[in-house]
């Protein structure tokens, strides 16, 4: 069933059965007082409405029926994935750096606190969870395999951070032909206001579209049941 998102800079035709909502990284490593970006030192008080937010969207993409994917980011225990110097991950990767620095710290270890989805957005059963190690929800991972097969061409994504991770895997959905949508107010930058607001101007000018958490959830909760 064809329905339209209020999405900026102009409207999108979606289906139901075709879209599916993304949840990038809502882990206590992103967004916990504690985690590996508070330890970091970027500015997280921003987390609580954005979560608040993000469950809004969630709860309402559930009851619409629309496939809900959650996408993890971090690494097994011993770093294996992220690899050694050669890599410029090694390099590049804040938790990385800090675990270097700080012997000891288990940032974004799989089944470490850091790791863990926050409590709002916990999946259900039955929802997948695509583990990646890398910036983009794309990169290694089995995530496009899964939504092709599900028949899905529209992605609502959700999540942190705004101008990383998520402004990451818009701009490779939009490569792998997808239609990509991003619920700005329901993403945390890392970094300052500005660099929001430039994930946002990239997105709407150059890979997807946007869209706010009162206009997702309207537009979810009018698709008859």
């Amino acid at each position: 069933m064809p329905f339209t998102l209020p999405t900026r800079p102009e409207p999108l035709v979606a289906e139901r059965g075709k879209t599916a909502l993304v949840a990038i990284d809502m882990q206590n490593g992103y967004l916990s007082p504690g985690g590996y970006l508070d330890l970091a030192g970027f500015d997280i008080t921003g987390s609580p409405p954005v979560v608040a937010r993000a469950a809004r969207v969630l709860a309402a993409a559930r009851a619409a029926g629309l496939l809900v994917v959650h996408v993890r980011n971090g690494w097994t225990e011993g770093l294996a994935e992220a690899g050694p110097a050669s890599s410029p991950m090694w390099h590049k990767s804040n938790p990385l750096k800090y675990m270097r620095a700080h012997p000891g710290a288990q940032l974004l270890i799989r089944g470490s606190w850091d790791h863990a989805f926050v409590e709002p957005m916990q999946p259900l059963p039955g929802e997948p969870i695509v583990d990646k190690p890398r910036y983009s929800a794309f990169a290694g991972t089995h995530l496009e395999m899964m939504l092709r097969a599900h028949g899905i061409t529209t992605l609502v994504f959700v999540g942190v951070n705004t101008n990383v991770c998520v402004e990451t895997a818009v701009r490779d959905a939009f490569h792998r032909e997808f239609f990509a949508v991003m619920v700005a107010d329901a993403t945390l930058q890392a970094g300052s206001p500005a660099v929001f607001e430039a994930s946002v101007f990239n997105i709407e000018k150059f890979f997807g579209w946007t869209l706010s958490t009162e206009d997702a959830v309207a537009c979810f909760e009018r698709l008859p049941a």
